[in-house]
């Protein structure tokens, strides 16, 4: 890694720190009850999902998002590897809704906030059932596991729907080898675009 980048890291976590802090104030007046009210009355059950996810230099953390699937689907099981019925089936009332827009990634605002993760890098993976995007990521050097997973990164923008773990590792390493500040507020603003429809994904 660059000097340059190296430097960069401290003002990241600095900017990870106050806004995460800001979102979860705002998400907690405007969005979050809300959420939290649905998943309850909707699915009689923990409105919460936490997984293991492996972070920086491969540490593993507890990752929060809002639960998309009914409370008896395998935690481990990811909506991308079932079909399109499976996940009708197996999806809470607003699940789909959730995960179209991204809302059910908001609550990981606080592993932002406690220092796992940023808002912009590689995605964390599965600590008990992606083993070989791991493999792949090691692959390289400089790999995802040199900084923190963020919410959104360079190969959510780059991909489509494609899972392919060897193409996501590639993507994760160009990311820590352009990491900047000026390339994670592209990747900030694009991933804001393709939230709302604006762009699609490549």
């Amino acid at each position: 890694m660059k000097n340059s980048q190296k430097m960069y890291l401290p003002f990241k976590r600095i900017i990870s720190l106050f806004g995460s802090f800001v979102g979860i104030l705002v998400c907690s007046v405007l969005l979050w009850w809300w959420i939290i009210v649905v998943n309850i009355i909707a699915t009689k059950g923990h409105p919460f999902f936490v997984q293991e996810r492996y972070g920086k230099n491969q540490k593993v953390f507890k990752i929060i998002k809002f639960r998309t699937m009914k409370i008896n689907v395998d935690p481990n099981l990811a909506p991308s590897e079932m079909s399109k019925e499976q996940q009708k089936n197996m999806d809470t009332k607003f699940g789909s809704f959730l995960r179209k827009t991204s809302l059910d990634e908001t609550p990981q605002l606080f592993n932002i906030f406690v220092g796992h993760m940023a808002f912009i890098g590689p995605r964390p993976g599965s600590a008990h059932n992606e083993e070989f995007l791991r493999e792949c990521r090691l692959k390289y050097t400089p790999n995802a596991f040199d900084v923190k997973p963020g919410i959104s990164g360079y190969a959510q923008i780059k991909m489509k729907r494609e899972h392919d773990p060897e193409f996501k590792a590639f993507w994760d390493h160009r990311y820590v080898e352009r990491l900047s500040l000026w390339f994670d507020i592209g990747i900030f603003g694009y991933t804001i675009l393709k939230i709302f429809g604006a762009v699609k994904g490549r």
